[in-house]
């Protein structure tokens, strides 16, 4: 994946109306005004949501007579996913060595507590 790509991945995600567009079109393709319905805002406003999704390669416009459906593309998603998942095992590993440290402690202080017995 190329920078810009990641970027503007990155840069759309961080709307959250974007990202619930995004979250209805897993469901299934919808219209401008199916995905418009549960926001407060104009369906110019969420026109514009649809540019920058559409621009980042995460949402396509279809063709269906008078109507232009948009349909979630997940190859955006996966490329960043990809990105993402060497941070991930860091902090797993992170965790998992810290889950392993309290684990000793905890049965270092069981087994003080025994000896005082």
């Amino acid at each position: 994946m190329t920078p810009h790509r990641l970027d503007a991945t990155f840069a759309a995600l961080a709307d959250p109306t974007r990202r619930a567009i995004l979250a209805r079109l897993a469901s299934g393709q919808a219209s401008v005004t199916q995905l418009a319905a549960p926001f407060a805002m104009s369906q110019p406003a969420i026109s514009k949501h649809l540019k920058v999704l559409e621009r980042a390669g995460l949402v396509s416009r279809g063709r269906d007579a008078q109507r232009r459906p948009r349909r979630l593309e997940a190859k955006p998603l996966a490329q960043a996913t990809e990105w993402l998942e060497p941070y991930r095992q860091f902090w797993e590993g992170n965790f998992q060595r810290l889950d392993a440290l309290l684990d000793e402690l905890k049965a270092h202080k069981k087994k003080r507590k025994r000896a005082k017995r």
